[in-house]
Order: structure tokens, then sequence, then C-alpha cells
């Protein structure tokens, strides 16, 4: 069986730690020095902080505070950087449901039985549970849905000596064609009227 998921059974401290994290300056090494003296967590139950850290990517094997753990410290990108450790640390538990995030407790329990095979009572799998929802209060997620956007009306241009009302604006077109029986005659006169005639009404 592939390894538990990342878990501390004081889980609260991971709470406590990542938000002095926030604040103290970033360090050469995160070390139990660090830990205790930086960051005031002191005594045996905060010490399986750093390979949580490790874990989730926020330090590396050697200790090191990686580039995700620089990101976290910098409040525009923390949400996003909880987020990629959250999933680093919890793939598992992602490959299960990738939405996990947003399970229920019940639901989130039960993913974490799945996972681990261990018996849902377990206090193992309540400490899982407990510190994936620590580190997931500082995560934020985009999954925003693509919605498509409105149409809009397109703006017809006027045409010249048309006026329009109202939002949308239609140009309007109109062409005339007129047959003409022209009676038999040499009277340019005949022709004149007709011409006089159609030009009055016709022809405005």
């Amino acid at each position: 069986m592939a390894d538990k998921p990342p878990y501390m059974h004081a889980y609260g401290n991971i709470s406590k730690a990542l938000k002095k994290i926030q604040e103290a300056a970033t360090p050469p090494r995160f070390t139990q020095d660090f830990l205790a003296t930086k960051l005031d967590l002191k005594g045996g139950s905060p010490k399986p902080l750093i390979p949580f850290l490790k874990r989730t990517g926020l330090i590396g094997s050697d200790g090191v505070p990686t580039d995700l753990y620089k990101r976290f410290r910098n409040p525009a990108e923390r949400g996003k950087a909880a987020a990629e450790a959250l999933r680093r640390g919890y793939s598992s538990l992602y490959e299960v449901n990738e939405y996990v995030h947003d399970a229920q407790d019940k639901d989130l329990r039960g993913v974490v039985v799945q996972v681990t095979g261990l018996n849902a009572d377990s206090i193992t799998v309540k400490s899982i549970v407990g510190s994936f929802k620590a580190l997931k209060e500082f995560a934020t997620f985009d999954e925003e849905v693509a919605t498509e956007e409105e149409e809009k009306p397109s703006e017809i241009p006027e045409a010249p000596g048309v006026e329009t009302q109202g939002p949308l604006k239609y140009r309007i077109g109109l062409s005339y064609t007129i047959n003409l029986n022209l009676p038999a005659t040499s009277e340019i006169a005949v022709f004149d009227a007709i011409f006089k005639s159609l030009k009055a009404h016709l022809l405005k």
C-alpha cells in the first residue's frame, strides 16, 4: 500500500505554524530550532510538522524552504500556494475525487478510508481529515465555470436621412423599378407631360 497521506495527530499546530510562517522571515533551513524559537512551537507535538511540510512541498527534503513556501508568504499568492500544497500532499485523495476539498466531512472521511484501508473510527483517519482541513483553511481554488458571453446586438450603421428609435438601429434600403409603356406618338408634349407627372408624384 502507498504511504498514507500526510498528517499530524496534533493537527491544530498546522494552523498555528502556517500563520506564524507568514510573519517570520524565511529561514535558510526549516529546522526544529526554527520551529521552537522563531515560531514558538515547542515540545514534542509540533515536531511532526517538518515531515508534514516536506510531504506537502513547502520545504525540500533537505529542509530548505521551496518556492511554494515563499509564495505562501506572499499574501497575493497565499491561497493558490496552499491549494497547490494540498493537491501535492493529498494527491491520493484527489485521484479519487478531484473536488475532495469541497467534500462534506463524512464524504472526506470516506475517501480517506478508501485510500488508506483503515477503519472509519481510526485515530489516524481522524488525524488525516483534521490535517487536510487545517491546510485547506488557507487555500483558495479558482474553479470558475466558463460562461458564454451574452450576445450583444450589433449596431447597424444608420442610413442617411433615416431616423431610428430604441437600442437597435436598422438600415433600410429601398429600390424601385418602373416600367413605362409609352404611347406611339411623335408629340413631344405628350412625353413631357408623362415625365412631369412622374417627377411630381414618384420621384420626390
